[in-house]
């Protein structure tokens, strides 16, 4: 096994939180960025690992990948593979 990035969709999962004049916008509890609003227009800054995209929002991650298969019938018994 092996990992891989995955663009997962997240936008159903952010919520967001007014404090002092800024949006702090939240995933699972955690910070994942502001968005300020001022008169030049509105300013999004995200953690890395995380984007906007057409109003959605991405989180990079990790998962386990099967595509390392080189590690078949293994005898873990008598320690060969």
């Amino acid at each position: 096994m092996s990992f891989e990035k995955k663009r997962l969709n997240i936008t159903d999962q952010v919520t967001g939180r007014f404090t002092e004049g800024q949006l702090n916008l939240f995933f699972e509890k955690e910070q994942i960025g502001t968005m300020c609003f001022g008169q030049n227009g509105n300013q999004l800054s995200l953690k890395n690992g995380y984007e906007e995209e057409n109003h959605s929002f991405f989180k990079y991650a990790d998962t386990l990948s099967n595509n390392d298969e080189k590690y078949v019938d293994c005898d873990e018994e008598n320690g060969w593979c």
